[in-house]
């Protein structure tokens, strides 16, 4: 299996922000963020672009792995990684990215997840683990005892998204997940780099 770039995934929403996106993702890069995913669907291709240049631009001069969610034309003007939806063709993206591209695939079950380790992809986000503020409805919850389940079957790094904070970032480690993503508990947090720092302690401690 692929190892992935880092513990923590930050997933962007510009809209839960209450600051710039790029002065919330600098501060959760100051804190020790290492992995950031720009998730910004509702933006028109140029635009994206503009942004996922900004975000490159902090994510590089801090040594931190930039993935790009759905738009396979911006991860290749940056060399970024790329992140499809259920249902999408990592095969097809990884001849445009070529072989070194990190590409992930979000699923939402075991079944999802199996595909898409059939079909190339390096890593899947399982979601939603927890009830989510960000996703509220969204559902049913995996729960732990879930992400458990399928990380057993999978020969495949996953994800765990969803509800994750501090307080039960490390039990999705303990469940079998090979990393932890989130949008808005950082997004929105005061202090998104005490916000990441806490995050990389609790998984830290569940690592030692």
């Amino acid at each position: 299996m692929r190892s992935l770039p880092a513990p923590l995934l930050l997933i962007t929403d510009r809209t839960q922000s209450p600051r710039p996106l790029a002065e919330t993702v600098a501060m959760a890069l100051e804190g020790g963020c290492r992995w950031v995913m720009l998730r910004e669907k509702d933006l028109p291709p140029d635009e994206l672009l503009a942004l996922a240049r900004e975000i490159a631009a902090l994510t590089s001069a801090r040594g931190a792995t930039l993935t790009i969610n759905s738009d396979i034309a911006a991860a290749q003007a940056l060399k970024a990684g790329l992140h499809l939806p259920t249902g999408g063709k990592p095969l097809g993206a990884r001849s445009a990215l070529g072989q070194k591209a990190l590409i992930g695939q979000s699923a939402h079950s075991v079944e999802e997840a199996e595909k898409a380790l059939d079909t190339g992809a390096d890593y899947v986000t399982l979601s939603p683990i927890f009830a989510s503020a960000s996703k509220p409805g969204h559902g049913p919850a995996l729960g732990s005892e879930g992400l458990r389940r399928v990380a057993a079957r999978l020969q495949i790094p996953i994800v765990a998204l969803a509800g994750i904070d501090a307080d039960n970032a490390g039990t999705c480690l303990r469940a079998g997940a090979a990393a932890v993503a989130v949008m808005g508990g950082i997004m929105r947090a005061k202090d998104p780099a005490a916000e990441v720092r806490e995050l990389l302690a609790a998984l830290a401690k569940a690592s030692s």
